[in-house]
């Protein structure tokens, strides 16, 4: 894709062979396909900054870059808090990105392409990543470095998970052949994320310039008797509304306007292009997002949108977790970390106090 289209993603339903690492999934939900099966992240990287519980896998994006050996297979990895009240309005404490990466020829996967077809071995342990042997947590699939103290066999990635899953079945199994998930699972439904671009819309520019000349024609036809709004008004007022109208509900209307054509689209990717705001309050200027780590300008790549969180089975009138929009920025020249997992930055967005509530399909 070019580095300024914009490639739209939707979920679908999917066989769970192809969420699986080797099929190099974009998906959402479920658990992680981790792309490194070495230096995965774990606590208390993976902790909301806020309650400090562990945070839960939201998706992940298989994003490569072409003609970069080093990003030939790449995927970024985004983590969010189940804690409603961490959501504050424009606070990104409660999620957190990473980027891993990996050369075509790697330790962990064929050179070649995966075959489109189930493996032989259906009953993948999903309790331990198949080449590295790196265990993983039985109730998030995040890096397990701490096993049950009686039996040794199941391994978590913290406290939190372990005593969910004492609670709710390793009590009465411990010891035993058998391991049974968590009923009351903190993961979200799993998806497929497939893809396709998005249709540029001619007309923008044409409806744009028509409707500034519109405006001219109709303040010079004004009858000289009638007073204009702007005569009426002091000038204080005037700015005011001025202020509200041009640019906090003209940004949200172009919001709706744009995604109108595709409304269950639920992220939109354009490495190097600019994210599509939901409100003009709290949009970040050059400074507000941070270098990379190896001191390296970090880009815009893709964004949340806030129909995903339909589908997530979280979206209520009572409390939730909650955005407008997730911007996610990394770094531009997608540096070599070998094999660790490198924090990106999210911008989080969210809706404007005067922007009406909505049905997010809408």
């Amino acid at each position: 894709m070019s580095s300024l289209e914009t490639v739209l993603g939707f979920l679908e339903e999917a066989e769970p062979w192809r969420l699986r690492s080797p099929q190099f999934p974009s998906k959402v939900g479920g658990k992680p396909a981790w792309l490194s099966q070495t230096c995965l992240p774990s606590l208390p990287g993976l902790e909301c900054e806020i309650c400090r519980l562990p945070l839960v896998f939201l998706l992940q994006v298989y994003a490569p870059i072409s003609g970069q050996e080093r990003s030939f297979h790449r995927t970024l990895f985004l983590f969010c808090c189940k804690t409603p009240e961490c959501y504050i309005p424009n606070d990104n404490r409660c999620m957190k990105v990473f980027r891993s990466q990996l050369p075509r020829r790697n330790e962990f996967y064929l050179y070649n392409p995966p075959e489109d077809k189930p493996p032989s071995n259906s009953k993948e342990d999903q309790s331990v990543l198949p080449v590295s042997g790196v265990k993983l947590c039985w109730v998030c699939g995040c890096h397990g470095n701490k096993a049950c103290s009686r039996c040794h066999a199941v391994t978590y990635c913290g406290k939190h998970h372990q005593a969910l899953h004492w609670k709710h079945s390793h009590k009465k199994e411990c010891g035993s052949q058998e391991v049974s998930s968590v009923p009351s699972s903190p993961l979200f439904p799993e998806f497929e994320l497939v893809t396709e671009p998005e249709e540029k819309e001619e007309k923008d520019t044409k409806e744009a310039e028509e409707e500034e000349r519109d405006g001219r024609e109709d303040g010079s036809n004004r009858s000289e008797g009638c007073p204009s709004l702007a005569d009426a008004l002091a000038e204080p007022d005037l700015e005011d509304m001025a202020m509200h109208e041009t640019e906090d509900n003209k940004v949200f209307q172009r919001f709706k306007k744009k995604i109108a054509s595709e409304p269950h689209q639920v992220i939109r990717y354009s490495r190097g292009g600019s994210p599509l705001w939901v409100s003009s309050k709290h949009v970040p200027s050059d400074q507000d997002i941070p270098s990379c780590t190896c001191g390296g300008k970090r880009m815009f790549e893709f964004q949340v949108m806030p129909q995903l969180l339909n589908s997530l089975c979280v979206d209520s009138t009572a409390a939730s977790i909650d955005w407008g929009t997730l911007a996610i920025y990394t770094c531009s020249a997608s540096c070599d970390h070998d094999n660790q997992y490198c924090p990106e930055f999210i911008w989080k967005q969210d809706f404007g106090s005067d922007q009406p509530i909505q049905n997010k399909d809408e």
